[in-house]
């Protein structure tokens, strides 16, 4: 796509507010436990995950993978590739997967199942964005910031080929004629 505007979708005072709301449900669901890992899947989650974890008045540590399924396309390739794998032993440890955006649910299943065959206590998956209409595995987040029925979005770390990671806002990508 090479023209294209952006409107925006969220705002940065919505997205402000409900991640407030997500890190007070987070720590009141996991106020006893010892620790809470965090996995950001890179690089979509980290400004979602950098202000999430703010919220969260709980003992935390923070880890990273980095999938890709989409490279410089707009359409998934539907081949899931791990290229950094976490640092941390996550055996016995509640777990916390924090994403930008699920979309088909294809990378963030073959993701869940990985982590689950290490043996955590719990595993739990935060999203910014639930984009329900192109579903295709079975898999539902267990904290939602917003849903959505389709579109391609861009902002507050999503990214179209790297590039409007760095918007406050989520943005619709429209193609301009």
């Amino acid at each position: 796509m090479n023209n294209y505007e952006i409107e925006v979708f969220i705002s940065k005072d919505e997205i402000a507010e409900k991640v407030k709301k997500l890190g007070k449900i987070i720590t009141d669901e996991y106020k006893n436990t010892k620790e809470l890992v965090v996995i950001g899947l890179l690089r979509g989650s980290v400004i979602f995950l950098s202000d999430l974890v703010r919220e969260l008045d709980l003992p935390v540590s923070i880890d990273f993978m980095t999938v890709s399924s989409y490279g410089n396309e707009m359409e998934s390739t539907r081949e899931v590739k791990i290229i950094k794998d976490l640092d941390e032993n996550i055996m016995g440890k509640d777990v916390l997967i924090v994403e930008d955006i699920l979309d088909s649910g294809l990378t963030l299943k073959k993701v869940m199942g990985i982590l689950e065959s290490r043996s955590p206590n719990s595993l739990k998956l935060s999203v910014l964005l639930n984009k329900t209409g192109r579903r295709e595995a079975d898999i539902s987040p267990d904290y939602i910031g917003f849903e959505f029925e389709d579109g391609f979005v861009v902002g507050y770390g999503i990214d179209y080929a790297q590039k409007h990671r760095n918007l406050p806002y989520i943005g619709i990508v429209k193609e301009v004629k």
